[in-house]
């Protein structure tokens, strides 16, 4: 059995309960446990208090949704991966931080597109983007997942001398699942630039740039496929915006795989526009 665990983050909402299926499942395959936190989104200035009163006050009810979320959630994942150990725990602080804050020493960190309860908003403007931008594990957001299995597992490859978990994680997860690697390099001149070089790329530069990154994107995957004998490996190198490119791939991949850089944390950034628009499962891996 895996020593880290995976840990899913539940309010007891539909999509969060998605997550939990997909990390007891994803636990299974690893023979790694599975801990399953929640939050009470207390309000600001409110604490949880210690004794007892005769009636709920706002603070008690909502800590009683946290725990009624995380049975429901132990229960689902029981019936989800038959075998795996399971714990649930309740967090005491704000839902953002205490999630961030499970990651530590954790596989991965596994939340749904949006929620509601400690989960407010969940709409990778508030608790999911947070959590994919500083966690210090992998994060997977879980968007609609597919009827049935693709056998691929997509890898975003930007910066193409700095990608070398995200390729790591890709690949480990192609590996359990018995699936395939397509890693994907995409690249384009922002207006801004052409405007400041007065000048488009002609056919033949783009196509002499898009042979150079694919010579040293198959050199790269050359490594990992050495490491990785079991998983088969192909490439796309296209010209067009990363994000635009790496959604379409979402659509025919279990999962997409992006690296995550502290210079793209804007709302304007590759990964916000995948983790927003993919049509499944998506993680962010940080860099080390």
């Amino acid at each position: 059995m895996a020593s880290k665990p995976i840990v899913a983050g539940t309010d007891g909402s539909e999509e969060s309960l998605r997550a939990v299926d997909w990390a007891a499942r994803e636990a299974a395959l690893r023979d790694a446990p599975l801990r399953i936190v929640a939050a009470a989104a207390l309000l600001p200035r409110m604490a949880a208090r210690a004794g007892t009163v005769e009636y709920d006050n706002v603070t008690e009810v909502l800590l009683k949704q946290r725990d009624s979320a995380l049975a429901l959630a132990a229960e689902r994942a029981a019936k989800a991966a038959h075998g795996v150990l399971i714990d649930a725990d309740p967090l005491d602080v704000t839902p953002a931080q205490a999630i961030v804050e499970s990651g530590s020493g954790a596989l991965m960190l596994v939340l749904g597109s949006r929620g509601i309860g400690a989960f407010t908003a969940l709409l990778l403007g508030s608790v999911s983007r947070y959590v994919a931008s500083h966690a210090p594990c992998p994060v997977v957001v879980v968007r609609d997942e597919a009827l049935g299995p693709h056998g691929l597992v997509g890898v975003g490859v930007g910066d193409l001398d700095h990608c070398g978990d995200s390729l790591t994680f890709a690949f480990e997860e192609a590996s359990v699942r018995q699936a395939g690697v397509l890693a994907l390099h995409a690249w384009h001149t922002p207006q801004t630039e052409i405007s400041r070089a007065g000048q488009m790329f002609t056919a033949p530069e783009q196509q002499a740039a898009a042979a150079d990154a694919g010579r040293h994107l198959a050199a790269l995957l050359e490594e990992w496929g050495a490491r990785y004998p079991d998983v088969t490996v192909s490439q796309e190198v296209v010209h067009g915006h990363p994000g635009r490119a790496l959604i379409g791939l979402s659509a025919r991949a279990d999962l997409v795989v992006i690296g995550r850089h502290s210079g793209h944390q804007g709302p304007g950034s590759v990964r916000h526009a995948v983790l927003n628009h993919a049509h499944g499962p998506v993680v962010t891996v940080p860099s080390a």
